[in-house]
C-alpha cells in the first residue's frame, strides 16, 4: 500500500516540478526577449541619431569615429560601441527605416543574427523570410548561415512555404538563450569577462528592473 502510495506522489510531485520549471523557463524567456529589443532599439536610435546630425551639420566619417573612441573610453571595454558596429547601426536603420513591419520583427532577434542577414541578404523580402525564420525556430547563427548559403528562401517559395523548410535540424537552441549569449547582448549588460551562469542572470536581472523602471 505504501509503495502504491509513493508512486502517486511521485507522479504528482514530477508533474508539479514539471509545472514549476516550465513557468521559470517562461520567465526567463520573457526577461531575455525584452532585453534584446531594448539593446534592437538602442541600436536603431544610435544608427537614426547618426544619420540625423550627419545631415544636419554636414558631419562625414570621422564623426563615427570621433563618437566610437569616446564611448569606448565612457564605457570601458565594451566592444558594442565599435566604429564598425557604429556603421552597423547607421546602416541598420537606413536599409530599414521605410519597412515598419521589419522594424518590429528585427527586435525579436539578436543583433549578431541581424548583422548576419544584413550583410548576407539583399532582397528585402528575403530579410523578412529569414528573420521570421529565426523568430520561428528560433536557430543558432551556424544554422542561420547554412541556410541563407542554401538559399533557403528559393526552396520556400518554390513549394510555396512561409517559413525554413523542413529540413532544418531538430536540434535548435531557445531564441531566449541565443539572445543572452548573444556577444552583443554581453556588451549591454557591461559583461566583460565570461561569468558563472548564476552570476550572469543576476547581472541580467539588475538591468532588466532599471530597463522596466
Amino acid at each position: 500500500m505504501s509503495d502504491k502510495k509513493t508512486a502517486i506522489i511521485s507522479k504528482d510531485y514530477l508533474l508539479f516540478l514539471r509545472d514549476i520549471k516550465n513557468k521559470i523557463i517562461s520567465a526567463r524567456n520573457r526577461a531575455y526577449k525584452s532585453l534584446n529589443k531594448e539593446l534592437i532599439k538602442l541600436y536603431w536610435d544610435i544608427g537614426k541619431s547618426i544619420v540625423a546630425q550627419q545631415e544636419k551639420y554636414g558631419w562625414g566619417k570621422n564623426v563615427v569615429e570621433k563618437l566610437s573612441n569616446d564611448l569606448r573610453k565612457e564605457f570601458s571595454g565594451i566592444k558594442g560601441y565599435s566604429a564598425q558596429n557604429l556603421w552597423y547601426m547607421r546602416q541598420f536603420y537606413l536599409e530599414y527605416k521605410e519597412y515598419p513591419n521589419l522594424q518590429q520583427l528585427v527586435g525579436e532577434i539578436p543583433w549578431g543574427h541581424n548583422l548576419i542577414i544584413l550583410s548576407r541578404v539583399k532582397n528585402i523580402k528575403d530579410r523578412e523570410f529569414y528573420i521570421k525564420g529565426t523568430i520561428q525556430f528560433g536557430c543558432s547563427r551556424d544554422v542561420l548561415i547554412h541556410q541563407i548559403e542554401a538559399e533557403a528562401h528559393k526552396q520556400a517559395k518554390a513549394i510555396k512555404l512561409h517559413n525554413f523548410p523542413k529540413t532544418l535540424p531538430a536540434h535548435l537552441s531557445e531564441q531566449a538563450d541565443l539572445a543572452m549569449k548573444d556577444t552583443y547582448t554581453l556588451d549591454f549588460l557591461d559583461v566583460a569577462k565570461p561569468l558563472l551562469e548564476r552570476d550572469l542572470e543576476r547581472k541580467l536581472l539588475d538591468n532588466f528592473k532599471k530597463i522596466s523602471y
